[in-house]
């Protein structure tokens, strides 16, 4: 289908205004924020324009349909606080240029959508959750963003809201392309990566209790130092995994939360967020073991109580192997030698619709392995030979 690569990479540089940081290309689009509001309302007109219809569901997935049984094209285009301009947007330009063009050709059908809230001001993958039916409205419009706005509230404020959602089986298929978010292409001189799983995660909250004390009086073999248990935790840890885990698996202790936090006391307690994240559900689940195991074996040499909260997250979802075939193929036509099949260690809506209809999903190189920053960015040639082998691969599933 003649694809228009500065058409696209026009509307792509068009959507950056909207939320534009002033700062290199960023972008401050959260869901429902006015920038966000505004760049639907665009993306509604170009989807027009584009002779697809513009369809905006109960909560705020904007879709352009171009008939039934369609192939779906798309991403999201809300950003983080501080965002980069291709992070989810890349996908929905890249379903409106393919749609557009199929169109113009007279192929066949494919729609576009962009998905609200992939983000999480509100829930994980928000939009897409909830479309696919793994989250009721009801429960996600009782969700609060971190001032205290609930999803009900701000969704109210969008305009022309339908009052349905659109059925799965209008759909044949979907495919998402993304930058990759991490450095492996860019490293490797690759321009493509076909995703062949995306990845699950899991959360859990970790507390150690021990005797707040004096600094200076209190010896080092009487001390219940809680900071003390979770360095050896933290080191004991990582030497458990070592042969559990793969090169793709990752793991990290984030949020930190020490008491008294003073330079002159014995921290009495300390509370830690831990997150693991792999393709695969029995690793996983291995890793929850060791992670147990470990914890009550620092809390007993410290001499201090520990405390595990309940293990949340999201289950691994494997691509559709026929859009990983075409997708591949694509890919070796348009850039021989030039792509490989991969994981994808970064949430995605695709993992969603993978639940509800066959997935595929494409990567392109992130310069410097960047994005949820400012200056996120990937090369334009990039972008184009991603759209291209996007494209090529929607032809053969579409028809």
């Amino acid at each position: 289908m003649p694809l228009d690569p500065q058409r696209f990479l026009g509307d792509l540089h068009k959507l950056r205004c909207f939320g534009a940081s002033g700062v290199g290309k960023g972008v401050v689009r959260q869901a429902y924020s006015n920038a966000d509001i505004a760049a639907r309302k665009w993306l509604a007109e170009r989807f027009k324009d584009a002779g697809l219809e513009p369809y905006l569901d109960p909560l705020g997935n904007l879709f352009g349909l171009a008939g039934e049984n369609s192939l779906l094209v798309g991403s999201h285009s809300d950003s983080q606080p501080e965002g980069g301009w291709l992070d989810g947007a890349l996908g929905v330009i890249a379903g409106l240029e393919i749609a557009r063009a199929a169109k113009e050709a007279g192929g066949p059908p494919i729609s576009c959508v962009s998905f609200q809230d992939e983000e999480g001001r509100f829930g994980v993958l928000t939009g897409s959750d909830v479309w696919s039916g793994k989250l009721a409205l009801e429960e996600a419009d009782g969700f609060a963003d971190d001032h205290g706005n609930t999803l009900a509230n701000m969704r109210s404020t969008m305009a022309d809201l339908a009052s349905d959602f659109l059925p799965h089986d209008r759909f044949s298929g979907f495919l998402e392309m993304h930058i990759e978010q991490g450095p492996y292409l860019e490293e490797t001189g690759l321009g493509i990566g076909v995703v062949t799983d995306i990845v699950g995660i899991r959360d859990m909250r970790i507390s150690f209790e021990g005797r707040q004390n004096h600094a200076g009086t209190t010896p080092m073999h009487l001390r219940r130092d809680v900071f003390q248990a979770l360095s050896d935790f933290n080191t004991a840890l990582n030497s458990r995994f070592a042969n559990v885990v793969t090169p793709a698996t990752v793991w990290t202790i984030g949020h930190v939360a020490l008491h008294p936090n003073a330079s002159s006391i014995v921290p009495g307690r300390v509370e830690f967020s831990l997150q693991w994240r792999d393709a695969d559900a029995d690793r996983l689940a291995r890793m929850e073991a060791i992670i147990r195991e470990t914890v009550q074996e620092i809390a007993a040499g410290h001499g201090v109580a520990a405390q595990l909260g309940p293990v949340t997250g999201i289950e691994p979802a494997a691509m559709d192997a026929r859009f990983q075939a075409e997708l591949a193929a694509a890919a070796e036509a348009l850039a021989p030698g030039k792509w490989q099949k991969m994981p994808s260690g970064a949430l995605h809506d695709a993992a969603n619709l993978a639940t509800v209809m066959p997935a595929g999903m494409l990567f392109v190189p992130s310069i410097g392995g960047i994005s949820h920053a400012f200056d996120e960015d990937t090369g334009e040639a990039d972008l184009v030979l991603g759209l291209q082998v996007l494209n090529r691969a929607a032809c053969a599933l579409a028809g």
